[in-house]
């Protein structure tokens, strides 16, 4: 999720004019109130919020999103569980495939990071495990957990020790719009600065958002009649 948008606002760690380049320093150092949410970016004309939090013994910022998407929850998870074409769509991703189908409610996909000149890119192994709508709980909940030694490490990636996040899938208006909420965190592995790594985590969560709304307009997520490969709904 995670490095590339540096890179394009001329990230250049020995110099003082990288600072300049992206605007507020306050932004990039880990600071703000500890355990507190705070209002990062709010895009009142796509619905889209973006939070971040600093917390108690963790160097690198907590991240929590809220969007209301144009598309009902099938939509949503055509596209999520299409793993390959993740590069069209989720933050600084060169590499996605599928690894595993656990069962109908989980598995395991493999991502690689683009990261700027200079540094490594990252990959990641994340399981997936999903909670379906039920008569007493109206949303879909999914948890995403980083397995980082789940696989052998492959050179010259550096290997994510967290990428960890939940989402809810929470129908609105006859599920034709979806409420989305998500929160979580990374961790990136090897050696970068927690100042860099928490710009990363704000625009991250935000990319995301904006990506997933481009892929709900295309036909082979809209079609009800395409398979949806996991659980999402309790008969």
């Amino acid at each position: 999720m995670l490095l590339r948008h540096l890179a394009t606002v001329g990230l250049i760690f020995t110099t003082a004019t990288a600072f300049a380049a992206v605007g507020d320093l306050d932004e990039l150092r880990d600071s703000g109130n500890k355990n507190e949410w705070r209002l990062q970016k709010n895009d009142n004309r796509h619905n889209i919020k973006v939070y971040v939090k600093n917390e108690d013994g963790q160097a690198v910022r907590s991240f929590k999103v809220e969007a209301l998407l144009e598309a009902p929850v099938e939509t949503l998870a055509r596209i999520q569980f299409d793993v390959e074409n993740f590069t069209r769509w989720y933050f600084a991703t060169m590499e996605a495939k599928m690894l595993k189908k656990i069962s109908d409610r989980e598995y395991i996909f493999y991502m690689v990071h683009d990261a700027p000149i200079g540094t490594p890119d990252r990959d990641v192994i994340l399981k997936v495990t999903i909670d379906p709508i039920t008569k007493k709980k109206p949303y879909v909940g999914l948890k995403f957990t980083a397995l980082p030694d789940y696989l052998p490490v492959r050179p010259p990636y550096v290997r994510m020790l967290a990428e960890d996040y939940t989402v809810k899938w929470i129908p609105q208006d006859n599920n034709t719009k979806t409420k989305l909420e998500s929160e979580g965190f990374i961790h990136p592995g090897g050696i970068a600065p927690s100042w860099a790594v928490n710009f990363a985590q704000g625009k991250g969560p935000y990319a995301n958002m904006m990506g997933l709304r481009r892929m709900l307009f295309l036909p082979q997520y809209n079609d009800p009649k395409a398979p949806i490969m996991f659980t999402i709904r309790e008969e």
